[in-house]
């Protein structure tokens, strides 16, 4: 646990880094960098933003896997939903490939 916690404050730091030398916010306005500038702010404390990035590390494979099974299920029950999912990404996408 300890170990766990120093590397999160690590990354963190490096984050906070990377963060203080971009020019533009918008393509790096992730929890993350929300969390740091509620600290600069006065909002969190360091100790706050440490645990909620902990706690998103640790929980979120197991929400995020439970949310995208019942999501795709949810998408096969319903094909309609799954045409207008698929037109709005060709909107948005066009003829270039999708990447992750």
């Amino acid at each position: 646990s300890k170990d766990l916690k120093g590397a999160m404050e690590i990354l963190i730091e490096q984050k906070r880094q990377k963060l203080s030398t971009v020019e533009k916010f918008d393509e790096h306005m992730d929890f993350a960098s929300q969390l740091i500038f509620a600290q600069n702010r006065g909002d969190l404390t360091a100790e706050n933003v440490n645990q909620c990035v902990l706690e998103m590390m640790i929980a979120a494979p197991d929400t995020l896997s439970v949310t995208l099974f019942f999501m795709l299920i949810l998408i096969a029950e319903h094909p309609t939903v799954e045409e207008e999912m698929m037109r709005e990404i060709e909107t948005v996408v066009g003829k270039q490939e999708m990447q992750s």
